[in-house]
């Protein structure tokens, strides 16, 4: 199953089933790409992490950040 947010994101649920380490970066940031490694590394993809990070909260709840 894919979770569509709009006719042109689609998201595979395999990386909406739980908080990984990018994504507890990415809530952590609360979605400032600026300051996110991914973005750092200038990878040559647009980062869908926010959109995944909104599903998560949505399926999963809210992540367990241990500091």
């Amino acid at each position: 199953m894919l979770n569509t947010l709009s006719p042109q994101t689609i998201i595979s649920d395999s990386i909406t089933k739980n908080w990984t380490e990018q994504a507890i970066e990415c809530y952590r940031l609360n979605g400032n790409c600026a300051e996110c490694s991914i973005k750092k590394a200038h990878y040559s993809f647009a980062c869908q992490m926010p959109k995944v990070i909104e599903i998560l909260k949505s399926v999963v709840g809210e992540p367990e950040i241990v500091d």
